[in-house]
């Protein structure tokens, strides 16, 4: 296990400083005819020199081992025995420390297989992990196509053909990029990384009010100001201290650059994968129940020990490992928050930039104050005593964290189509949770690290009237929009709550009961009959912006009268983890480079968006005229303003007439 975590440190220090995307193997196929029923797939690898590929056997605590697998859905064909491998290397590996078996410059895997059917391509992947003397790639997969079209001995004869993007776009959307003209510009980016900035900074301030930060700061400040020296040292150090604190959060967020570098739209699939909703569901309860005092968080005590060993170092060194100290004790209490920012940034519309921006404004946050005591110590007389109230905010933000947990268990049921946390449970949920928060303030409800409560002070009374009366506003979603005939839409829980019309009661399986299709195909041919402009909605389940326009912007009466009138609303979910039919599983060509495999409509739509548009956030709005082959102007994404909204739409209305 500890060598495990060596290699994702190892992986991620050889990301940082390697920008260029290195592929040291490639692979090719051949099919060896043995009988008229018997073939043997060849798997050829070519690896550069210097570098190593795996076998399918490594020891345990090792690398990750070559791993071959075959679609054989049909049951066309049979395994006869494992996949075999050539004789390789065995050798003491310099980066795991044990003796390893592995090839160099080439290497042959064959699996023989017995046809009970009419087979002519059998498909499979390999996954596989390469490294040199000093570093190691991430794991990769490659997909492996095998054509049974007779004895093939030579391996170079069946290796597989370059994608033909037209042949593959034609087939999936009935269009290419070139049959559409797109508007020249870039498109601006709406979401300002200062407001994630802020947020960052907001929940830096709330790890500032635990008990695991709050009564560091004097302790800090202290140290600094009387140690031996002059005053100006010591604020100098405090400053170089509160910049080592920006420093290490900003390191958390390096390795999300390199996902968003290999595949732009990795941060999606991570957002929309539905178990990583699922196991943040259970890490965000698990995190609730230690704020209300149940166990403590805490990293391993050998973490800590090193630090505190390197503090003694001394100098622009020993301050950077006091910094770092900071960050691992007070992980029982920023881990949470920590943990809010990160799911909240990995988003259909976030990314690594997004990340960045939140934990910059988390550090900055949490770092300024034991600068600014340091210049200005009288300060330091205006804070509060440490108390009974820094573990009521711990409380505060338990009930936050269980509230949040059930955004992402929301997510997967979205995507799943489970049926199982509609809107009705949702609610309920929330106001069960928001009372219990209430009570709390009112002294009502106890948890392990409270301190008596003699008298209710003015800010518990005052914080337990402002959540009863958000409890009462979340039961007022229970009232129904005569006009859209679903529940009314909460301002507040916009993004948050799954989409009103997911719902037992009053279901709507379009949004605001608008004419929406799912389907580019259908909703192309739709518009050429009707003759109106169409509006392509690129959205995602669990795509927070996509709901709060769906829910507060679309429903404006201009707004609304523009998408049920005037065009044909055609919305395509990127994270729609529904399978393709069979004949639309192809492989296509990344835009930046490299091949995938469309498995899903999610995937479906995520490669029309980059391919044809040259862009992968969501919501993006795009208007076409109606045979889908011109831009009527700019896309748009996310647009919270009615009058700019409302002029993007009639603007591409006015175009499409003047044709």
């Amino acid at each position: 296990m500890i060598k495990r975590i060596l290699l994702v440190f190892a992986l991620i220090a050889f990301t940082v400083g390697h920008s260029q995307i290195l592929e040291p193997v490639k692979w090719k196929t051949a099919v060896e005819k043995i009988s008229d029923t018997e073939y043997n797939l060849i798997s050829t690898a070519t690896i550069k020199s210097g570098w190593h590929l795996y076998s399918q056997d490594v020891p345990q605590d090792g690398p990750i081992p070559t791993t071959f697998m075959f679609d054989d859905a049909n049951g066309a064909f049979k395994f006869v025995g494992n996949t075999s491998e050539e004789e390789g290397y065995i050798v003491d590996d310099p980066v795991f420390q044990m003796k390893i078996k592995f090839f160099e410059k080439s290497a042959n895997f064959i699996q023989k297989v017995k046809l009970t059917g009419d087979v002519k391509t059998v498909n499979g992947f390999v996954e596989f992990m390469v490294c040199d003397d000093s570093r190691c790639l991430p794991p990769t997969e490659v997909e492996l196509v095998f054509n049974i079209n007779g004895s093939v001995n030579n391996a170079d004869s069946n290796e597989v053909v370059a994608i033909d993007n037209n042949s593959v776009n034609n087939t999936l959307y009935g269009m290419t990029p070139k049959d559409i003209t797109l508007v020249s510009g870039k498109i601006e980016e709406k979401k300002s990384l200062w407001t994630i900035f802020g947020l960052g900074f907001l929940g830096g301030l709330l790890a500032l009010l635990t008990p695991c930060v709050f009564p560091m700061i004097p302790l800090t400040v202290s140290f600094f100001t009387k140690k031996g020296g002059d005053k100006s040292s010591g604020v100098g150090k405090a400053l170089l201290y509160g910049f080592f604190i920006l420093l290490v959060y900003l390191i958390l967020s390096v390795p999300f650059h390199l996902l968003d570098s290999v595949n732009p739209d990795i941060l999606n699939e991570i957002s929309t994968n539905v178990w990583l909703n699922v196991i943040f569901f259970i890490v965000f309860v698990f995190f609730a129940f230690s704020f209300f005092g149940y166990y403590e968080l805490t990293l391993p005590a050998s973490w800590t020990n090193k630090t505190t060993q390197g503090e003694n170092t001394g100098g622009i060194i020993g301050i950077f490992f006091m910094a770092l100290t900071l960050a691992i004790v007070s992980f029982s209490c920023t881990g949470p928050i920590l943990g809010s920012l990160l799911a909240g940034s990995l988003t259909a519309d976030g990314g690594a930039w997004q990340l960045t921006a939140g934990m910059a404004g988390f550090g900055v946050s949490l770092g300024l104050p034991f600068a600014l005591f340091a210049m200005f110590p009288n300060m330091m007389n205006a804070l509060p005593k440490s108390g009974g109230w820094l573990n009521t905010t711990k409380v505060i933000l338990g009930f936050l964290e269980l509230a949040l947990a059930f955004k992402f268990l929301s997510n997967a049921d979205l995507v799943k189509h489970w049926g199982l946390l509609k809107i009705e449970p949702f609610l309920i949920l929330w106001i069960i949770i928001f009372a219990g928060l209430a009570l709390y303030l009112f002294g009502k409800i106890k948890f392990p690290h409270d301190s008596p409560i003699k008298k209710l002070s003015f800010s518990r009374i005052a914080g337990g009237i402002l959540v009863a009366a958000f409890a009462i506003y979340l039961a007022s979603g229970f009232m129904v929009n005569k006009e859209t005939k679903t529940f009314t839409p909460l301002t507040l829980l916009s993004g948050l709550a799954p989409p009103v019309g997911y719902s037992w009661m009053h279901p709507s399986a379009s949004t605001n009961n608008l004419k929406t299709f799912k389907d580019l195909k259908e909703g192309i041919a739709y518009a050429k009959q009707v003759n109106k402009p169409i509006m392509i909605d690129f959205t995602g389940y669990a795509c927070v912006n996509c709901r709060k326009m769906e829910e507060h912007v679309w429903p404006l009466e201009k707004i609304d009268n523009y998408l049920r009138n005037e065009y044909v609303l055609i919305s395509l979910y990127v994270d729609d983890k529904k399978e393709l039919p069979t004949d639309e599983k192809i492989e296509v060509n990344r835009v930046n480079g490299g091949k995938r495999l469309l498995k899903n409509y999610g995937h479906k739509w995520a490669n029309f968006q980059t391919q044809f548009f040259k862009s992968n956030s969501q919501p993006y709005y795009v208007l076409l005229n109606a045979d889908g082959t011109k831009v009527l102007n700019e896309p748009v994404g996310y647009t919270p303003d009615e009058a700019d909204y409302a002029e993007f739409l009639e603007e591409g209305l006015q175009v499409f007439k003047k044709q």
